[in-house]
Order: C-alpha cells, then sequence, then structure tokens
C-alpha cells in the first residue's frame, strides 16, 4: 500500500462480524494502533446479528407475541458481556445505563406496535438502529481509555451528520447539507479518530432513517467523501475481492486490483465485494477502497479504484441463481418501434427487476431475464400487455423458462482482446454446460450468459480454470488398481505438483477393485491408496462409483479403466453419452462386436466427450496415433504388419532352437514376460485383437472371425490347470524345432506377426523373414510396427519400442490423460 499523507484522513468501516465480541473489539483496536499517523474516520456495523435481531423484535410486537422482551434481555446481555471483557467496572456501568435508558424507549415503542399490530417504516428504522448506536458507543470508550493512538478519540452520530432522501434508487445523499453538519461537528484541524455509526442516517425533516442493507459499507463511503479522504478502507471477514465464490469454486483467488466499473459489475451480478450503490460517493471523488481481512490484517486485500495496475483480462466469474427467462417471439415485432419499450414498460409498471436483456439482430424474438419468484406474475403482465397482438397472432409464443442462473465473466481486459467470448464458450462447451442466451455491453466489460440453474457450479469452474484463474481439476475415477493400474497411479502422484503449477488438478476421487471402492471428494491421497483401498468398507459398485465421480460441481469427469474385462468395457458407450470422458488399455471394446464399436463413436458425439486408447496397442508406443496421423493428412494406407506382443517377441527372439521351446515359455513365465496364464498369449487372440483394432482404424468393418489366427496351443492342452499345460508342452518342441530348422536352411528367422492389408485381409501366425527384416532385429521384448502408404511405399515408416510391461503400459495411459487434458483446455 502506498504510504500515507499524515494530514489526509482514511476511512476505516468495520462490519458486524469484526465487532462480533470482545475478542473481535480488541483485534479492531490493534489494527488502528498500528495503522500510520494521521486523522481516522472509523465506521462500526451493528455486533453481528444485532440488526436482524431488532428487526425481529419488532416483528414479534406486531404479531403480539410478549417473546420479544426475552429477546431484548438476550441482545442486553450480550452488550453487558462485551462491555464486561473491555470497559474498567465504571465505565461499563455508565455504558449500561446508557443503553437501558435506550431500552426503556425500545419497550415503549413496541408497547405501541403492540397495540397497533403494525409498524410504520420510520418505526422500524428507528428500532433497527439502535445496533449502531449501542456497537460505536462501547468501541468508543473502550478505544478512548486504550489511549495508544495519538489524538483525541470522539464519537460521532451519523443522524445528526448525514442528511438523506429515499427515492426510487434508494437513499440519495444530501451532499451540502450533510458536509456542512459535520464541518460543524469536527474541527477542521483534528487529528484524531472518529467512530462513526454505520447504516443510519436522518432525513430533512430530521427523523431518523436507515440506509438499507450494506447500509454501513454505504457510510463508510459516504463519510469517505464527506472528509475527503485519501482512502476507505472496508474490513470483512474475507482476503479481499475473490475471483469467484469459494463455495462454488475452491480455488477462487483474491483479485489485487480491479477498477470501480469491474467491483460494480461483480456485486450486480452475486459477488460478496460491496455494494454498487455503496461505492458511489467514493467514485464520484476517486477515492480508493481497500477491502481487507480483519482477521489477517498482514494480508495486502484487494484495490478499487479507478485504473487499477493488474494484467488479468478476467477479474472473475459470478452468477446469480433462481432465474427465470421471458421469451417474446413473433414475426410481428420485425422492424416495429416500440417493442422493446412496451415489454419493459410493462414490467417496470409492476415493479419487476429485468436483470438481463437479450435481442437477436433479426428482431423476431426479444428475452429477459428475471427473478425465478416473479415468473409467474411477470408471464402474465407481459401477456396483458401483449395480447391484442398474440389474439391477431403477430406474437406467436410467450415462454417462460425457469431454474436457470446467470453466468457472468468481468474485466475490463477483455475490451478489444479477441478470443474472450470464445473461451468463454469453448469452456463450458467442453464442461456439456448448454447456453440458453447471451448478452454483452458494447463496453466489453461483461460477457452473461443464461444457464441451467443444476449446471452454474461446473459453469463457474469450467469458465474460472478456463482463464486459468485456477487449476484445471479432472474428476478421475481408475477402475483396476493392479498391475498397470498401480503404476498410473503412482506416475500421476510423481507429477502432481508440476502439473499443479502448471493449473492441472488431477483428482483422483475413487478407485474400483473386483470387490471394492474407495470413495473421496476432495481426492484420494495417492501415498496412501492401497492400505485405504484395503480397509475401505465400501462393496464395488460400479453405478454408485460412476454416480460419485460425475457430479454437477466439477466440469470435467475422466474414468480409466486398466482392467482387462469385458463387462467394465460395456459401460463405455453410456458413460460417453453422459459426457465422460474415457481412457483405457482393455481392449475389449475396441476389438469387440463391430456393432458396439460403432456405437461408440456415435456416444461419443452424443456426449462431447473424448474416448482414448492408445495403449490398447503397443503400450506406450504411438502405434494408432501414427495411423490417425498418416490417415488425417490424406496417406493412404496399404498395409500395415507388427510385432504386437511383447511376450511373442521374447520367446522367437530367444528361441534358438538349442534350448526346447517349452523351456522358454517356462522361463518367461517365471521371469513375469507371460500372462499367469501362457496359453493367454500363445493363443494369439490377444494379438488378434490389435489387429482388429488397427483394422478399424483404417476404416475397415472387420470382426474377430475374418481375423486369421495361427494359436501356438497345441491341441488336447487349451483345457487343464497352467502345470498341466507346461508339463505336457515338451512334447510338442519337435514341432517348432522343425519349423526353426526349414527357415535357417532358408536363411531366415521365425517371428510371430500380424498382417493387415487394405483391401481386409489380415493375418496372425508365425512367419519366415530375412535375417536383415527389421522384425528380425529387434531388442528382446520390442513391439514393431511398419506402415507402408503412398508416401511411405519404398521405406515403410517403422514405429519400434518397449511394447510390453507395466510401466510403459501406464505411461501410455497417463500421456492420453494428458491428452485429454489438453483437449479440455489445460496447458501443460
Amino acid at each position: 500500500m502506498p504510504a500515507q499523507d499524515p494530514s489526509a484522513w482514511v476511512v476505516h468501516k468495520f462490519g458486524g462480524s469484526s465487532v462480533a465480541d470482545a475478542e473481535c473489539f480488541k483485534r479492531v483496536a490493534n489494527i488502528l494502533e498500528n495503522l500510520p499517523p494521521g486523522p481516522l474516520g472509523v465506521v462500526l456495523s451493528a455486533c453481528r446479528g444485532v440488526t436482524d435481531g431488532l428487526l425481529g423484535l419488532v416483528a414479534r410486537a406486531e404479531a403480539q407475541d410478549d417473546a420479544w422482551r426475552g429477546e431484548l434481555d438476550a441482545i442486553r446481555a450480550r452488550h453487558n458481556t462485551i462491555a464486561e471483557a473491555v470497559l474498567s467496572p465504571e465505565a461499563r456501568a455508565l455504558y449500561m445505563a446508557g443503553f437501558d435508558r435506550d431500552r426503556h424507549d425500545i419497550e415503549g415503542i413496541l408497547h405501541t406496535v403492540k397495540l397497533t399490530r403494525s409498524a410504520a417504516q420510520n418505526v422500524r428504522d428507528l428500532i433497527a438502529g439502535y445496533g449502531e448506536i449501542w456497537s460505536t458507543k462501547l468501541f468508543k470508550e473502550f478505544f478512548s481509555a486504550r489511549a495508544q493512538r495519538p489524538g483525541a478519540v470522539q464519537w460521532i452520530d451519523a443522524r445528526q451528520c448525514v442528511v438523506v432522501e429515499w427515492g426510487p434508487l434508494g437513499p440519495a445523499v444530501q451532499w451540502e447539507e450533510s458536509r456542512k453538519n459535520l464541518r460543524e461537528r469536527v474541527p477542521a484541524n483534528f487529528g484524531g479518530t472518529l467512530i462513526i455509526t454505520g447504516f443510519i442516517a436522518s432525513d430533512r425533516r430530521g427523523v431518523q432513517t436507515t440506509l438499507g442493507r450494506n447500509g454501513s459499507d454505504f457510510s463508510g463511503s459516504i463519510f469517505g467523501s464527506l472528509l475527503d479522504a485519501k482512502e476507505i478502507h472496508i474490513w470483512t471477514d474475507v482476503d479481499g475481492v475473490l475471483s469467484a465464490d469459494p463455495r462454488r469454486v475452491p480455488d477462487a483467488k483474491v483479485i489485487d486490483a480491479l477498477s470501480y466499473n469491474e467491483a460494480m459489475e461483480l456485486a450486480y451480478f452475486g459477488a460478496k465485494v460491496i455494494h454498487p450503490q455503496t461505492m458511489a460517493p467514493a467514485v464520484g471523488r476517486g477515492i480508493p477502497i481497500w477491502i481487507r481481512n480483519t482477521f489477517a490484517p498482514q494480508k495486502p486485500g484487494s484495490l478499487i479504484c479507478a485504473k487499477p495496475e493488474s494484467q488479468l483480462p478476467v477479474k472473475g466469474i459470478t452468477s446469480i441463481e433462481n432465474i427465470a427467462m421471458i421469451n417474446v417471439e413473433g414475426a410481428g415485432m420485425i422492424g416495429v418501434p416500440g417493442t422493446a419499450h412496451r415489454l419493459f414498460g410493462a414490467l417496470r409498471e409492476e415493479g419487476i427487476s429485468v436483470i438481463l436483456i437479450s435481442q437477436g439482430s433479426s428482431e423476431h424474438s426479444i428475452c429477459c431475464a428475471v427473478p425465478g419468484v416473479e415468473a409467474e406474475r411477470a408471464a402474465k403482465v407481459v401477456a396483458a400487455a401483449f395480447d391484442r397482438e398474440i389474439k391477431e397472432g403477430q406474437i406467436q409464443s410467450i415462454q417462460v423458462d425457469r431454474d436457470l442462473a446467470i453466468l457472468a465473466v468481468v474485466g475490463d481486459g477483455m475490451a478489444g482482446l479477441p478470443g474472450i467470448s470464445g473461451k468463454v464458450f469453448n469452456a463450458l462447451g467442453s464442461a456439456g454446460v448448454n447456453v440458453h442466451a447471451i448478452a454483452q455491453g458494447a463496453s466489453e466489460r461483461n460477457i452473461s450468459v443464461v444457464v441451467d440453474g443444476k449446471d452454474a457450479t461446473k459453469a463457474l469452474r469450467a469458465v474460472h480454470s478456463g482463464f486459468y484463474l485456477s487449476p484445471h481439476t479432472i474428476s478421475i475415477g481408475l477402475i483396476g488398481p493392479g498391475t498397470v493400474g498401480k503404476v498410473l497411479l503412482e506416475q500421476i502422484a510423481a507429477e502432481s505438483a508440476r502439473l499443479n503449477a502448471s493449473k492441472l488438478d488431477l483428482r483422483v476421487r475413487g478407485i474400483l477393485s473386483s470387490k471394492k471402492m474407495l470413495l473421496s471428494e476432495q481426492g484420494v491421497d495417492l501415498a496412501n491408496w492401497k492400505p485405504a483401498l484395503e480397509n475401505s468398507k465400501t462393496p464395488a459398485d460400479i453405478a454408485k462409483f460412476v454416480e460419485h465421480l460425475n457430479v454437477d460441481h466439477l466440469p470435467h469427469t475422466v474414468i480409466i479403466d486398466c482392467t482387462a474385462d469385458e463387462s467394465v468395457a460395456k459401460n463405455y458407450a453410456d458413460w460417453l453419452k453422459a459426457g465422460i470422458h474415457v481412457v483405457t488399455p482393455n481392449k475389449k471394446a475396441n476389438s469387440g462386436p463391430l456393432a458396439y464399436y460403432e456405437s461408440l463413436k456415435d456416444a461419443r458425439k452424443a456426449g462431447g466427450s473424448s474416448y482414448l486408447y492408445e495403449a490398447t496397442v503397443g503400450a506406450g508406443l504411438p502405434v494408432i496415433q501414427t495411423m490417425r496421423d498418416l490417415r488425417e493428412t490424406g496417406d493412404k494406407i496399404t498395409s500395415v504388419e507388427g510385432i504386437f506382443s511383447g511376450t511373442l517377441a521374447y520367446l522367437f527372439n530367444v528361441y534358438d532352437g538349442k534350448t526346447p521351446f517349452s523351456k522358454i515359455v517356462r522361463d518367461a513365465k517365471d521371469k513375469g514376460y507371460t500372462e499367469p496364464d501362457p496359453r493367454d498369449d500363445l493363443s494369439g487372440t490377444d494379438f488378434a485383437r490389435k489387429v482388429i483394432i488397427l483394422g478399424r482404424e483404417m476404416g475397415l468393418k472387420i470382426e474377430m472371425k475374418d481375423v486369421q489366427v495361427e494359436s501356438l496351443i497345441p491341441a488336447g492342452l487349451e483345457k487343464g490347470s497352467i502345470d498341466d499345460f507346461l508339463d505336457g508342452l515338451p512334447k510338442y518342441d519337435g514341432e517348432m524345432k522343425k519349423r526353426f530348422d526349414e527357415a535357417a536352411s532358408r536363411g531366415k528367422v521365425l517371428r510371430y506377426v500380424g498382417r493387415l492389408t487394405a483391401d481386409g485381409k489380415a493375418t496372425v501366425g508365425v512367419s519366415e523373414l530375412e535375417k536383415s527384416h527389421a522384425f528380425a532385429n529387434i531388442a528382446l521384448t520390442d513391439n514393431v510396427v511398419r506402415y507402408a502408404t503412398a508416401r511411405y511405399n519404398s521405406n515403410p515408416l517403422i514405429v519400434q519400442g518397449p511394447g510390453a510391461g507395466p510401466e510403459v503400459t501406464a505411461a501410455g495411459v497417463f500421456a492420453d490423460l494428458l491428452r485429454v487434458c489438453s483437449y479440455l483446455g489445460a496447458h501443460l
């Protein structure tokens, strides 16, 4: 904050939460005593809850309910408790004597109200204003006795200074009279501290009135103007003006500086900042306003001024809930002057506030948003106003849409900056939020959209993160925390700090195994997920699991399926249609029935979701992405062939004709290179699934029955235990030895290869290859894919590398997850 001019006034306003009890009084005193030298104006609200309590007394008296007496006793007891804690016994006795005189007056007024069963507005104002009188008198005595700040401490009754006249726009300050009144009470050379009642004032007749809700903030701004203050500080219970409601967007940030106009826009659309009207006196004289936290005075807060120094184009995103939209449509409106005037005039006459207006350039329709509680009445008013046009068919319909919300994106820096609107609508579209209406003023300071009320929180979070005011939060559920799944969780945990620094919050909110599931609202602790899952008492339930993940307040949900379970894969279409993104190494969906595979494409389009499965072929190798890039850039793929199994690559790389093939299979199983049952690898079925997946990526309508598969499981060993299989395999070693020797005699080697041509021919089996062939010279467990295309014809494109193992498979899944995040707007 800038250095203070010792002769310049600074006004500090403290709200009800700042003077709730004795500890709060002491905290406020400490803040004031540590401020730089100079005259201070200190505006106080009533102690928290007292104004509502006083108005409650009036309501009870009107109802002839004598319970108001007990409630008044409670208010007295509360002030006495504070006085006992902060004042000397003598000072407390004097203060409470004054309180009791006020109490006697209140009892007389309420007795009259009880008899008449009615209280005029001036009576309510009179009763409600006592809270500020009591809090300021108490604080004045307390602060004076501490004597920690230079200069006199003077109590100012705002009723004797501030003169207002109520009109259609609320209380209008009579500045000339108010300045004169204040000059009569405060010497020109006063250098001490004024303790000023907030909320209350008088009209020109001298009758007490109030400044309405948020009146104490208004008082702070009024006295800032009357005293020609250099600054006004509004002390609250938050660190400043936040970029969004922290209850809806937990990652909302404190805005360092914003303009008066930005603050008014945010306040109008529901932000808990400062009421637009209350800023008017400060705005008129160009007085900076600081919003600060009484309970964290060391924090700088937010500065509201004419020309803030801030580089953020968007300062905040806020919303108004429970909105209804009135839409008037009709060809008879086109080119007819005065339609809007009649519409809004009719609503004005009935006292119905219009929050937002939107009209297309064709003039065929015009819509406006009104408070939801006024929807029915507004519809009747509009129907009556256009009764003749409706009967004559010039207006076809008057439609009312309820349960809506308005989302407002605010920032002076948006003016003239291309792409802001696009970013708003892209964020909403990616989150699956439908926009009913749009409004933007010529100043370009505000973009407002009307959305379904149930989507309000999701929309807030999506747009907030879209402008990097908070991290992109992705609600993640992992199914199958086994070999690949557990490594993936380790990889996510290892990168979480770096990704958070890039505004990406990968929040694993659920882990589902075959028997149990672990659910967490704020995110599973990835350092301790294993014992937490083991100790979970929640049985596995995939429907409840998905319901937990896909919540309205988080805009994006990703389910990662690390199983090989067909029953899990059967859910993909429903998930995608619901807007849930799916990432998986599970091959069952993409290699299963063609009709289901095709339905996944339709579901993805319907839900606007992403479905990524790079790790289904080649683990972490870019096999599928390479094929897509070739096709999407116009290349024609004529054939694809490859070794798509790390297990089978190992077996044939190691087999030299000397060591029996059966022993190599047993050794590979012992080293963990095969599935628990090696037959799952040797059958060639898994290999064939990968061929089907690639074929479908080529655009082929291919099914398992279309693939010619050579199984390496001898007839008769398909069934039985694993040990029975391994024990029986040696008797067939001769057949493999014979094939090896025949190939060697021709100068060739054996490899298990899958082949796919553009005409749909697909084969999987053992092939003889030249020793110079790319497939004959790979590392032990490498996968290798060879693409022959129109461009890569004489020298086909080859992708090669480790294609098996939990680390590389998990890395492939992780890469797909980050790719989804990038699609959703995250910058990595």
